[in-house]
């Protein structure tokens, strides 16, 4: 069964992104539901124990792709807020296999200064294209993104292997989805015209994320 539940979200990920280059926003909203509950049906079917923290990530990133699918500042920021709930549930499940007393604070502290400096960067490139009142919000989002990548490479180190290797691939990809996100929606000059990059990136670094934890 569980091969089932992977099937589907190979297809309806196929589909989507074949919808998100034909801009097809129609067969994209049609699609875009079934990406996530079917990666969920997988990891619960495919684990030996799942965890409720990583179920909870996964339905909570669910919930921010519904939210998003409708137009306008309310929808956007309320499929963001499901979306940094996603984040923390995945840290969560994260911080099951890191070995804190082995993880250096020299590591600790690049990280943070790259993430920030990163973040920082961005947004100084959106900033004029952004609302005021979304802000300072999206930043703190990308922010989350950003520690919830640091957690996965944390679990990497403190457990080298190709599984840990692939889930901290999986979280870097879905930070270059939200950046990519930010500039189709925000930035109408943007080379990034589809949500074919978002979507792909999104979708991979989910898969990679779930394969990484199994």
């Amino acid at each position: 069964m569980k091969t089932v539940f992977l099937a589907v979200f190979v297809l309806s990920t196929a589909v989507h992104l074949y919808a998100s280059i034909k801009k097809n926003s129609k067969l994209r909203n049609v699609t875009k539901p079934f990406l996530l509950l079917s990666l969920l049906g997988f990891y619960v079917l495919a684990a030996r124990s799942p965890a409720a923290a990583i179920i909870l990530a996964l339905l909570f990133s669910w919930l921010g792709d519904v939210l998003l699918i409708p137009k306008g500042v309310k929808w956007f920021t309320a499929g963001g807020i499901a979306f940094m709930v996603s984040h923390a549930f995945f840290i969560a499940g994260y911080c099951r296999d890191i070995d804190f007393s082995g993880i250096h604070a020299a590591l600790i502290l690049v990280l943070a200064a790259f993430f920030i400096s990163t973040v920082a960067f961005i947004f100084s490139r959106l900033k004029p294209h952004l609302p005021r009142a979304l802000f300072y919000p999206m930043f703190l989002y990308l922010l989350i993104n950003g520690a919830m990548n640091c957690f996965a490479i944390f679990r990497c180190v403190s457990m080298p292997s190709a599984a840990t290797l692939t889930t901290a691939i999986g979280a870097a990809l879905f930070f270059v989805s939200d950046t990519a996100l930010f500039f189709v929606r925000f930035k109408k000059e943007s080379r990034l015209k589809t949500h074919f990059l978002v979507m792909l990136t999104y979708s991979v670094g989910e898969l990679l994320i779930v394969l990484g934890l199994l």
